[in-house]
């Protein structure tokens, strides 16, 4: 696991920028925190890493807003999710198993569904300070968070 504290928005884009450069087809990042904790702002700095380009939005009403960068980015918002059965509908499944990179929002709503193989990161903070923990919840997401961490210049 490694803390990394940011001060602003834009410090918080960067880390999500840095983490996206990173980041392969298949791979599968999840983002926990309140309300207002920064996580589309990270999710916005992972997309615009992976390549994408032009306005990368929210998809808290359309639960799934798919991109093209260096590879396909599907960013996920289940917040709006009653029942993991409306996963099903929404082909859950298939993005999480497909050649992109999956940036899921509120992923506790897809607990069950998850695979074993993904990058947990918790954001916690008030006005603009943040506090971001990414965990790897697989052997394959530890190298990447250990360039992360140097890439960043965090020491602990």
């Amino acid at each position: 696991m490694i803390k990394i504290n940011t001060s602003s928005p834009e410090e918080t884009f960067k880390v999500g920028r840095e983490l996206g450069e990173k980041l392969n087809p298949g791979d599968i990042v999840c983002l926990q925190g309140d309300l207002g904790a920064g996580k589309t702002n990270l999710a916005k700095g992972i997309c615009a890493g992976l390549g994408v380009k032009g306005e990368i939005t929210s998809p808290t009403y359309t639960i799934v807003n798919e991109y093209r960068g260096r590879m396909k980015v599907n960013h996920m918002d289940l917040y709006r999710i009653r029942k993991e059965d409306e996963l099903y509908d929404l082909g859950f499944e298939e993005y999480l198993y497909g050649d992109g990179v999956t940036i899921i929002e509120w992923p506790d709503k897809s607990r069950t569904l998850m695979p074993d193989n993904y990058l947990d990161i918790n954001l916690k903070g008030q006005g603009t300070e943040r506090e971001i923990r990414i965990i790897p919840q697989a052997n394959k997401y530890i190298e990447l968070i250990t360039e992360l961490k140097q890439d960043v210049g965090i020491s602990n």
